[in-house]
């Protein structure tokens, strides 16, 4: 009830005005002025935000079109980091990492329904083998015998096939423990898959750790010689997806050499030095200031589309590979890895007819792939390190990726 219906306007001395004084204190006395309005209640506090959890959920990702179920498997971490993936194709859908300011942002290519990954995808997010990268006249001979694989190509045979690991609809089993969450996809390629020899049981995991980290561990058994190469296709732009080219990261590759292709990007054999050359990436470059370079590896690859050697000082074990820094949201990528060679490819072949998640389209050079491997065509090249996998030796691989901020 306002005070003004309670006390007269004007100011008197009697105990009544001063008790209404000591309530309310003394109103102006020009005539008309209304009394002051009582305080307003003091808001209630937001509710604190719920603090991040590291948890790995099951889900559903739709149908294909066959009609076939498609499952989601989501990890978050302590970090607010989110990593959602399918297990047809072993697919990340995407990968919400912070900026600088602490917005989460998704920083990988990709479509928001299965069938769209079906119809028309150049390898967004997959698992890619039997063997990832190139195998020169889609052709190679092991122990006395030539085996022949599908030309899908031009005259070689890429990723696997006409239907490699990209395309198989994989197993995948959740787990939680201290610190990190994953999936575990597992896939049976049986003897003569797309013409590689030997039941081979695949394994990849996927772990996303409260340190920020993205772990694969990629195990092989075969019951036969085969080939394995193994590899995650994921595009990337830190900027996040869909926000035009990736030329002013700035990239750096820890590797003194790198491998010289021919036409249709089959390997020389060479092992050439970075030195003098656009493939030099020793120290931070933008990856943008020599894409256009005339050199002719460029000009074959439309950009880059080359293995790079990693400088290993330990063939074999978990060592530094890369590092990206995208300027504007302060965000960073490490890679170390296991594998002796990375493929680094910068979207030359997206032509923006591909429209992503936020409904814009994917250009030239909208994203870059990194992946960890051994040397394209290796089953071809006796110099390079075999790719060769034989009963009872297994074949184990881990790529770690690592995000961070720089402000």
């Amino acid at each position: 009830m306002p005070t003004s219906s309670l006390f007269p306007r004007s100011c008197t001395f009697t105990a009544m005005a001063l008790a209404a004084a000591a309530i309310a204190g003394c109103q102006s006395s020009t005539p008309g002025t209304p009394p002051a309005a009582p305080a307003a209640p003091a808001a209630p506090a937001a509710p604190a935000s719920p603090a991040a959890k590291t948890a790995a959920v099951k889900g559903s990702f739709g149908t294909l079109p066959d009609g076939t179920a498609v499952d989601l498997y989501t990890l978050t971490n302590a970090q607010g980091t989110e990593l959602r993936a399918m297990n047809y194709g072993g697919i990340i859908l995407s990968l919400k990492v912070k900026d600088k300011a602490g917005t989460p942002g998704d920083i990988v290519l990709g479509f928001n329904d299965a069938a769209s990954y079906v119809k028309d995808s150049p390898y967004f997010g997959a698992i890619v083998g039997r063997y990832g990268n190139r195998i020169g006249g889609a052709t190679f001979a092991l122990d006395g015998k030539t085996y022949t694989l599908a030309k899908n190509d031009g005259a070689n045979t890429l990723h696997g096939g006409n239907k490699g690991f990209d395309k198989k609809l994989w197993t995948g089993t959740t787990f939680e423990k201290p610190g990190a969450a994953g999936v575990t996809l597992t896939l049976t390629s049986p003897d003569g898959d797309e013409g590689y020899p030997g039941n081979l049981q695949m394994t990849v995991t996927y772990t996303l750790t409260d340190a920020n980290e993205l772990v694969i561990d990629y195990l092989a058994k075969t019951d036969k010689a085969t080939p394995v190469n193994v590899t995650q296709h994921s595009y990337f732009n830190l900027a996040g997806e869909g926000s035009g080219t990736i030329n002013d990261h700035v990239m750096q590759i820890h590797a003194s050499r790198y491998t010289p292709v021919v036409k249709g990007l089959i390997p020389t054999g060479q092992l050439a030095s970075v030195e003098g050359t656009p493939f030099d990436f020793r120290t931070p470059t933008p990856i943008g200031a020599r894409i256009e370079s005339k050199d002719p590896q460029m000009v074959l690859g439309g950009g880059y589309d080359h293995n790079w050697v990693i400088d290993q000082k330990s063939p074999g074990t978990l060592g530094p590979v890369l590092r990206v820094v995208e300027p504007t949201s302060g965000r960073t990528m490490e890679m170390t890895s296991t594998e002796p060679g990375v493929q680094f490819y910068t979207g030359n072949f997206l032509d923006g007819h591909h429209i992503g998640k936020s409904g814009k389209p994917y250009v030239r050079r909208g994203a870059f792939c990194v992946e960890t491997q051994h040397f394209p065509d290796s089953p071809n090249q006796k110099s390079f390190p075999s790719t060769i996998v034989r009963p009872g030796k297994d074949y184990a691989s881990q790529t770690v990726f690592k995000f961070g901020v720089e402000k």
